[in-house]
């Protein structure tokens, strides 16, 4: 009997374009490996409209805030809908980057030292020596994100913008100068490593999703003991938060910093992009995985209780 997916995707974050192009490219995927697929742009009615459809498998493609913090898994969870990807805690603990670093920490996974405090007194001055990084604490695709560089004599003041949405806490991290890495985890193995490479001032919106605004050095050219590393970090951080299905890790790596460099975590991702510029496909293809097997596996390892 062929299994009917429900592509979940759209939603209302500011992550909302992503998720369309994600949740596209994986209904596609699926159609063309045989299931039977609906997809669904998601609104606050979600449990009423899966209750209808009764699929046999939902595909979390949703990025952002409701979508991968816990609350949707939890509605899944209720409903006793099988899912992909990770479960309540996990999704909560892995969206939210003050908490996941201190577990990172607690596993013995190298982080950034960082602090948290309200954006309106991050704005007025410094609340750590420059160069650092300010980002919101539970948001994706590098919204809101600023470097301010050693020689800034203010922090930015976006951060008083009153359309700010992205929450009245942030995090401000050292900033770890050097290469930008990251590696996917599918079930309990460990893919490839992929170097980012962009021109812009760093992995922002619109290197990760415009056509050539970056460019992925699939296998990352380092050296094998970090290339280990790497790997075996990501699998550590998917372990310590309890994820489940397919996550992505992303790391800072300073090569120029003591004979072995500085890798430190930045932060797992529980749903990754899954659009034509996405990380996880293509190390996926380069592990012998075509997007079909990927988005196949996935559904074939949904379920409840995750």
């Amino acid at each position: 009997m062929t299994k009917h997916v429900a592509v979940l995707m759209g939603g209302w974050s500011a992550e909302r374009p992503v998720s369309l192009m994600s949740g596209g490219e994986c209904a596609a995927a699926l159609r063309n490996a045989g299931y039977k697929v609906t997809e669904v742009d998601v609104g606050r009615d979600i449990a009423t409209v899966l209750a209808d459809l009764k699929p046999d498998v939902a595909f979390n493609a949703l990025h952002g805030p409701f979508g991968e913090s816990g609350m949707m898994q939890g509605v899944l969870e209720l409903l006793q809908q099988p899912y992909t990807h990770s479960g309540v805690l996990a999704s909560a603990l892995a969206m939210d980057k003050h908490q996941s670093k201190i577990m990172f920490r607690a596993a013995g996974i190298p982080v950034t030292d960082h602090i948290v405090a309200s954006r309106s007194e991050v704005a007025r001055a410094h609340v750590m020596e420059p160069p650092y990084v300010v980002k919101p604490i539970a948001d994706g695709s590098s919204f809101g994100v600023f470097i301010v560089k050693a020689d800034q004599s203010h922090p930015p003041q976006e951060l008083l913008r009153e359309d700010w949405t992205l929450g009245e806490e942030v995090m401000v991290e050292r900033y770890i100068p050097g290469r930008e890495l990251t590696c996917a985890v599918m079930g309990d193995v460990a893919l490839g490593v992929t170097e980012i490479v962009t021109d812009l001032a760093f992995y922002n919106y619109e290197a990760k999703y415009a056509k050539g605004g970056s460019r992925h050095i699939v296998p990352a050219q380092v050296s094998p003991n970090i290339y280990d590393k790497v790997q075996k970090m990501s699998l550590k951080a998917h372990a310590a938060l309890g994820c489940r299905g397919v996550t992505r890790t992303d790391f800072r790596y300073n090569d120029q910093a003591g004979e072995d460099g500085e890798l430190v975590c930045l932060e797992i991702n529980t749903q990754p992009g899954m659009t034509p510029t996405s990380l996880v496909p293509e190390q996926a293809l380069a592990a012998g995985h075509s997007f079909e097997e990927l988005v196949s596996w996935m559904v074939e390892d949904a379920s409840c209780n995750r």
